[in-house]
This record gives structure tokens, sequence and C-alpha cells, in this order.
């Protein structure tokens, strides 16, 4: 079966589930071990939103409110905020009790709890925001047409998305150090952004903020700012067709989010020693990357970061990042090698699936999280040693490595995910741990050269189609803890002649045996109850066994059998 794979990375990671928590509804992180507010609609009254939220074992620090979170609440009235916060959009309140009551407004301004969340045409065109603001709402000024000047305090450490966008007549911020952010489209279509003297050889910049580019950006691109460039805005170079080269300057720390989206033409990017932060998607779809070098004390490498950049061939990763977050090198097809850190704790979801040219991995005895499709589509990879720390191998993890014809698994791995090795056809052989209990569906699937596997005896789940068109399989000796043999375990092995039934399984289910039609002998056993549909169609070898009253036995059970 051809490798496929549908991979969908959000900037929160892709352990990002619903939860509910004293009748507010969250959206949780198990990678960073946050939650943020998400849609609410039956919201009304007075609100207190906690620090953390409590969920079975895990705690969750609660960090956003989220786009549209209360929109539409006209009976919510009050709301306290948590002091960790971190994120909040202004449309998460729109149409509530809260802002359309105008005894909540001050001078033009919607505040709660320290945190400025709208504005309106009441506001002074000269604003001043005080210093104990603790956080800007996105969108907070946007559509402003009042609005000329606004000076920013030092306590603020953020300009979030879209915080400016369409305010026509703002002709000045002043952004202070304390800015280590500054979101996507916040300036746009403002009175900033539509002034053109504004721009200098198609690069906006405010206050040593590279803000965005336009087309008119040259395709060799080095800062030549009079003074040092401190801080690049997400998606600030996105789409710039024509871009061929960038030099980040000395003085920036992070390539935020999006950074460089979409530059088709970037070749090669020059990230100094500086920089300790690359965002989610920074390269997303620069297909003709070959080189970005990063550097030895980098500390994060976001999700999607080199999303689809199919020419880049080599990364070596610093010691300082200790988790390689989903869909990192996602479709990296160039890359042959890549050096791992050696503290690396997460791999996580799809970093390195459909890297077809990636021949070798060695990962780190400190790994202890593998994430699904990890290593999905690598074609070439041959061999993996599977590190102590981890207790599961997930889904699809190896699914499609068709050359791959070594996995060593570690004592106490307890269960191999669905689909875990599935299309491996290299795969001649596999040690099963005495610890594993489950055999996932199809996790062997059309392992072609799979010759001879132990079943170790505290297995007690043998999935459906775990080990379907392994053509090569001769003699199955199934385990002692297994009671039932799920849906087309063993179906169309077809060279498949000698299957041991253990003394302890009850139930054969449907098409488990179906189409093996070398299948000479089976060793019965008294225990056995019944016997599903299909699950011996086609063994033209196999004679039909007499078996005792009580043994049900499914339609078209022994079809095409002698």
């Amino acid at each position: 079966m051809a490798w496929c794979m549908t991979l969908l990375v959000v900037a929160s990671g892709s352990n990002a589930q619903n939860a509910q928590y004293q009748d507010i509804h969250y959206t949780v992180d198990d990678n960073h071990m946050t939650a943020e507010v998400t849609l609410n609609p039956k919201a009304s009254g007075e609100i207190f939103l906690p620090e953390t939220i409590q969920l079975g074992q895990n705690k969750y620090t609660v960090v956003a409110i989220g786009d549209k979170a209360f929109k539409g609440c006209k009976n919510l009235t009050a709301i306290v905020l948590p002091k960790t916060l971190e994120r909040v959009y202004r449309s998460a309140f729109e149409g509530t009790g809260i802002m359309t009551n105008k005894a909540n407004w001050v001078e033009g301004c919607l505040w709660i709890d320290s945190v400025l969340i709208a504005t309106d045409k009441t506001i002074k065109p000269r604003f001043v925001v005080p210093e104990g603001t603790r956080l800007i709402a996105a969108g907070a000024f946007a559509g402003n047409k009042t609005i000329q000047r606004v000076e920013l305090p030092a306590c603020i450490c953020r300009i979030d998305h879209e915080t400016f966008r369409d305010c026509k007549n703002l002709q000045k911020v002043v952004i202070p150090a304390s800015i280590t952010s500054i979101g996507e489209e916040a300036f746009t279509g403002s009175g900033i952004y539509n002034n053109e003297k504004k721009w200098k050889k198609g690069a906006l910049i405010i206050d040593d903020c590279l803000i965005a580019t336009n087309n008119e950006l040259p395709a060799k691109y080095i800062f030549k700012n009079k003074t040092p460039i401190r801080l690049i805005a997400e998606r600030a170079f996105a789409n710039r067709k024509s871009l061929k080269s960038v030099t980040i300057p000395q003085t920036t720390t992070a390539i935020p989010t999006a950074a460089f989206l979409g530059c088709e033409a970037l070749t090669e990017v020059i990230i100094p020693a500086t920089v300790r932060e690359v965002g989610n998607f920074a390269f997303y779809g620069c297909k003709m990357l070959k080189s970005a070098t990063l550097p030895q004390d980098l500390e994060r490498l976001g999700a999607g970061a080199f999303y689809s950049c199919l020419n880049l061939k080599e990364q070596v990763l610093g010691d300082k990042i200790e988790v390689l977050e989903p869909a990192t090198f996602y479709l990296c097809r160039s890359i042959k090698n890549i050096t791992l850190p050696a503290h690396l704790k997460r791999l996580d979801d799809g970093v390195f699936a459909g890297c077809a040219a990636l021949e070798a991995i060695e990962l780190p005895p400190t790994l202890t999280f593998l994430g699904e499709q990890a290593f999905g589509g690598c074609a070439v990879l041959r061999k993996v040693v599977i590190p102590f720390g981890i207790d599961a191998l997930p889904k699809r993890v190896f699914q499609g490595c068709t050359r791959l014809y070594r996995v060593d698994l570690p004592d106490g791995l307890y269960a191999i995910g669905e689909e875990a090795l599935d299309g491996c056809l290299a795969l001649e052989k596999i040690n099963i741990p005495k610890s594993t209990f489950r055999i996932g569906e199809r996790a062997f699937h059309n392992c072609q050269q799979l010759r001879g596997i132990v079943l170790v005896d505290h297995i007690h789940m043998i999935e459906d189609g775990a080990f379907m068109e392994c053509k090569m399989l001769e003699e199955v000796q199934l385990p002692a803890s297994l009671s039932c043999l799920q849906k087309g375990a063993f179906s169309q092995c077809i060279n498949l002649q000698k299957v041991y039934l253990n003394a302890s399984l009850k139930q054969i289910e449907d098409g488990a045996f179906c189409e093996c039609r070398s299948l000479r002998e089976v060793q019965w056993n008294d225990s056995l109850r019944s016997i599903g549909a299909d699950a011996f169609l086609d063994c033209k070898y196999l004679r039909t066994p007499i078996l005792a009253p009580e043994v049900v036995v499914g339609k078209n059970a022994f079809k095409g059998c002698r």
C-alpha cells in the first residue's frame, strides 16, 4: 500500500483536545500543559476564570481566551481574568453584555482586569496606554479611525495580531524595548502602513522593528538600517516570491512564526548565533531552500518550521533543544542526514514524515516520547533502534518505510500501535519484547518479507488485520494469553502453512485467516467456542475440521477448504 498521510499542524501542537471545567469550555495542549478558553456561546452572568484547571491527573495553565470565545453572549455581565493570561482576542467579547454596557468603558477604552480589550471613536487621538496595563487584546484598536498616535508602556511584551489593523489615521506608534513579538498584520491598512515614505527598499521598519515587506524587496536582502533591527514581526517576509537570500541581523534573537512562509525562491538564510528561537511555520513552503544553518545555542524549533522545504539537505540540531515539535521537517524530501540533540526528550507527530531521502537516524537514549507518523514515508530509512524510554510504538510511526529491514524494540514496550509498521516491505524479522500487551490494527500490514515472528505469551490483543498480507510468513504460534483473534488478523498471508492455536483461545473472528492459500495445518484446541464468517475462506489446502457441537461457525467460515 502506498504511503499517504494527512497531517494538520497547529501552533499549540498536535495534542490539543477539547475539555470542560466548571462549565467553561477549553482547548488543552498536552505538549505545553496549557489551556485556552474556546467557544462558550451560552455563557451568562459573572464568570471567574482560574489560573489553572485540573483534568484528571493533569494540571493546565490558562494562558489564552480564544477568538470569539464569548461572542454574542448578551447575558455575560462580568468576568475575572487570570493573571496567567498571555493572549486575548477582542472578538472574544463582541456582542457580550460586558462590551455593550457603556459603564464598562473609560475614555473610549474597554478594560477588564488591567487588560485593554477594545477601543471606540471617543478615544483621544493621542493616546498613552497607562502603566500597569498587562495585555492589549488582539484587534483592540482595529478599525479605529480616531486614533493618530499611540505610546505603549514598558510593561507590555507583545503587540498581538491585527492590533492596529485599518487604523487609517494612525501615524505613530512608540514601541518600547520590552516588546518581544509582533503578531501578523498588526499594522496592515493603518496610516503608517499606507504611508509610502515609511517604506525603505521594500521594508517597513518602526522603532527598530521590521513590521512587513512588499514586492520592492531586493532578491538578496541584507539589513542595512542605521540602527540595529532587534525584532522581526510574524509573517514579515511571507510570500515574497522573488526573495532568494536573507541575512538575519546579529541583533535578532528570534525568527518568528511564518516569517518566510511561502518564499518559494528562497535558497539561503544566514542565521546568526544570537537566534534562540525559530517559530512555527517559519520557513513553511520554502521549496528551494538549501541552506539554513541553525545556531548551536538554539533553544526552540517550532512546529512545521521547515514544512515542505523540498531541497533542504542536512541539519545539525544543537543540544539545547529538548523537543522537536509536530511536522518540523515534514516533506523535506532531500534531507539525507540529521543529527539530533543529545538531550532530546520528545519527538512529536510527523516530525520527519515524508523525508524520502533520510537514510539513517540515531534516537538519543533520553527520548521518552515518540509521536504518531514521526517517520511515515521515510522510504530509504533502513534501521532504527527505539530507546528504552519509549513504552509504546505509536500509530503509523514507520508507515511506508519500504526499505526498513530492522527495528529494535526496547524491553518495557507494552504496545505496537495501529499501522505502526504498515507497508514496511523489507522488514524480515522483529523481536517483540516480553512486556508487549497489544498489537494494534494493521500494525504489520503488508510487511511482505516478514518471515518469522515470536508472539510472546503476554500479548492479550492481536487486532484487526495486524499481520494482513505478510506474504512470506510461514508459521504462527498464538500466545498463551490470547483469548480472541480479531478480524483479518492473518488474512492474505499466502505462504502461511501452519497455525498453532493456544489452549485459551475461545474466538476466531471474521476473516482471520481468509485467503491463506497455503495453509495446510491448524492445531485446534478444546476451548474454542466461535469461528467467524470467512475465517478460513479459500484456504484450499486446509481440511475442514471436526468441531465440538458447541462451537458456533460463521457463514462461509470454511468455504473453499478441502
